[in-house]
């Protein structure tokens, strides 16, 4: 609960001095703090000021500057949280727990603006944790939350636990941003990734730490923003390793991520208004992305560039890429349009399309690919280029709509004894001079014609 002043004579004065004094926390400028067990000192570095205070419930400051260690803030009510910092306050804590308990009255609210979270800043706040532990046990309460232009959480050897459905680990909306520094996280329910964003977009960004998510549609990240992750390993046993929604990105640089249902990373447009429409981007330098089931990519009902680097990537499916219509957006124009670039990369598994997507795969830099693509012929529209370092080794017929390769003598296809089918109106295969070549182990790069 907030406490609220108007000043009213000098009476008015003298109580609120006296409340001032009484405040738990030393806290000011209409922050509270209750009691209950243990001791710690919280300092307000705005008037320089030191209170002793009993171990906490809830924690709320509007404004102000204050600082505290050895907390255990613990929020039971629907819709309130354990640490809530708002207008412009900034509040740093150390060595202390914060714990949430209570079920949200309004999943929207929670999911957009941090209703009933175990940490909210708001309204242009900062809040810093060090050496905290945030744990949630209720509906709709995500760990910790930033909302708001200006709005930030820092957090710095923190482990955050939910164990209910809607409760992310850390999220971000509303252009609101986190930084995390070894941070372990660990979702046990439905729709709560580790790492997220929201509606209005967020930014996140984090180094180190473990994350383990456990239930449906609960990818290992969820980006309705920009999220840039490195050197942390995330594991999802319930849902995707990652998901992208609309024109907003995921940028993984030596991250260990799994997905074991679904898919390895979904790109995607819901049209639900959470992400603004436009271009989804993946971008992964180094590490690895694994997926149990499904295409190790599937894109849907968006455009999207997809950047690999010096990645380990590997989908038990045998599928690398699709791209193709869902249940999302208007049926005859929801197909997946796919940029994908991939640098030194070794990758296995066939790439599909349906008749209303396209993919234009590009392989560069010592890349090799070892599937067939479009083998059923049934893509809008598919396009390879090779460069001369890179190699195509066909595991079954394919269907090209555009196909350019550095190497005029086609040495870097090793095509098994497969034939390759190019658009002889396409003119980008002119050079091609819609002639048929036998390749190296008697498999064949032949025209077909496309009807127009």
């Amino acid at each position: 609960m907030n406490m609220h002043f108007k000043f009213r004579g000098i009476a008015t004065l003298v109580l609120l001095a006296s409340l001032v004094t009484l405040a738990v926390c030393g806290c000011v400028s209409g922050s509270e703090t209750s009691s209950e067990a243990t001791t710690s000192t919280t300092t307000d570095t705005t008037n320089n000021t030191n209170t002793t205070s009993t171990a906490s419930e809830a924690y709320t400051q509007s404004g102000g500057t204050e600082t505290s260690s050895n907390q255990a803030f613990i929020a039971s009510n629907t819709d309130e949280n354990g640490i809530k910092v708002t207008n412009g306050g900034t509040f740093t804590l150390s060595n202390s727990t914060v714990t949430k308990t209570g079920d949200t009255s309004s999943n929207d609210n929670s999911d957009f603006y941090g209703l009933n979270a175990g940490v909210l800043a708001e309204s242009g706040s900062a809040i810093e944790l060090t050496n905290c532990t945030v744990t949630t046990n209720a509906n709709g309460a995500n760990g910790v939350f930033a909302t708001g232009s200006g709005s930030s959480v820092t957090l710095s050897n923190v482990t955050i636990n939910t164990s209910a459905d809607g409760s992310r680990g850390v999220d971000a909306t509303q252009t609101g941003n986190i930084t995390c520094t070894d941070v372990n996280i660990t979702t046990v329910g439905q729709h709560c990734a580790a790492i997220a964003t929201d509606r209005g977009n967020g930014n996140i960004n984090v180094t180190g730490g473990t994350m383990n998510t456990a239930g449906d549609g609960s990818p290992g990240i969820y980006s309705t923003g920009n999220i840039t992750v490195s050197d942390s390993v995330i594991t999802a046993t319930g849902s995707e390793a990652v998901v992208i929604e609309g024109k907003n990105s995921i940028s993984l640089t030596n991250v260990t991520i799994s997905g074991e249902k679904k898919c390895g990373a979904m790109l995607y447009q819901s049209f639900s208004g959470d992400a603004e429409v436009g271009t989804s981007s993946f971008t992964m330098n180094g590490g690895s992305l694994n997926a149990t089931v499904g295409p190790l990519f599937y894109i849907t009902n968006t455009e999207s560039i997809i950047e690999l680097k010096d990645a380990n990537l590997s989908a038990a499916s045998g599928t690398l890429l699709t791209a193709s219509a869902d249940r999302w957006g208007n049926t005859g124009s929801n197909g997946g349009v796919v940029t994908f670039k991939a640098e030194n990369e070794t990758l296995n598994g066939n790439i599909t399309c349906d008749n209303i997507s396209s993919v234009t795969a590009m392989l560069q830099n010592n890349t090799t690919l070892t599937g067939a693509i479009n083998a059923n012929n049934t893509a809008s529209s598919m396009n390879m280029t090779l460069d001369s370092t890179s190699t195509w080794n066909v595991t079954g017929t394919s269907y090209l709509t555009s196909f350019t390769d550095e190497d005029s003598t086609l040495s870097n296809i090793k095509d098994n004894g497969n034939t390759i089918y190019y658009d002889s109106n396409s003119s980008t295969n002119s050079w091609l001079e819609g002639k048929t070549y036998t390749l190296t182990d008697g498999g064949q790069l032949t025209p077909v014609t496309v009807s127009q």
